[in-house]
């Protein structure tokens, strides 16, 4: 489905959620105390981890500038979350007001609040696709009733595969989406990392386990597996925050760790 069809929209409060987490690390109020409890169990494995997903954030809003800045005028934004303004159809449109933009995500609280997703400029567009990221086709297929897969899109798979394993097909899926893409499109990716602290990512995909989730945190090499065949957009993949920083948008955080993120921008040719 597209769009805002009716229907019942059920949303477990007994267990905690992924993107109910993120809104939490945020500040936000779309969360559970189930998702705060488990929220605070992860910041005792590491304190940085409202840093973790504010720096994703930023990165979000720099690699969307720079590719409407580049010409893309079509984004396919896969686990798209609860919104947090700017999104990033606010992002597109301010810098391209004609931006066609289609959100895609499982989560029944995002779909709760699509409508906060389909206010676009009068001259672009957007969409929501309520789907799951590993019904590539489902979602090519929805999304093509919104974008034209003949010209340049940017598939953006922001804070997503660390939630698919490799054996679920997180390659895989990544592969199907970019093989649709036209030549001049972009894969925008971000992914958590253990590199930093070894010993914290392991308990917390322990502790994501118990809880019946996935959680898999990656090397930059996996990361980097993931942009084969594309061209990196420098400086490459490399830590969330230290992607261009200089079109603004950068999170102070406190310390000389750095946060356990890895991102990336790559072109099809």
């Amino acid at each position: 489905m597209t769009g805002q069809e009716p229907q019942a929209i059920e949303i477990d409060t007994t267990k905690p959620h992924p993107a109910r987490m993120y809104d939490w690390f945020l500040g936000g109020k779309d969360n559970y105390p189930v998702d705060e409890e488990m929220a605070r169990q992860l910041l005792a494995l590491d304190a940085r981890g409202g840093d973790m997903a504010k720096v994703n954030r930023a990165f979000m809003h720099r690699a969307t500038r720079w590719l409407a800045s580049r010409g893309v005028r079509q984004f396919l934004d896969i686990g798209t979350g609860i919104p947090t303004e700017p999104n990033l159809h606010q992002i597109a449109q301010a810098a391209a007001p004609d931006a066609r933009v289609v959100y895609c995500d499982n989560d029944p609280i995002v779909l709760a609040h699509a409508a906060a997703l389909l206010r676009s400029t009068p001259e672009g567009a957007t969409e929501y696709i309520q789907v799951d990221a590993r019904k590539p086709g489902t979602i090519l297929e929805e999304a093509g009733k919104v974008l034209d897969f003949d010209q340049p899109v940017a598939l953006s798979l922001l804070a997503l595969l660390h939630f698919l394993d490799d054996e679920d097909g997180a390659a895989e899926l990544v592969d199907r989406l970019v093989e649709r893409l036209a030549p001049g499109s972009y894969l925008v990716l971000s992914q958590t990392t253990g590199d930093f602290n070894p010993e914290g990512a392991a308990q917390a995909r322990a502790m994501y386990k118990e809880r019946g989730m996935t959680f898999r945190p990656r090397t930059r090499d996996e990361v980097t597996a993931f942009f084969h065949g594309l061209e990196l957009v420098e400086p490459g993949v490399s830590l969330s925050a230290d992607w261009h920083p200089e079109l603004g948008e950068v999170i102070p955080v406190p310390g000389d760790e750095p946060i356990p993120g890895y991102a990336g921008v790559a072109r099809k040719n």
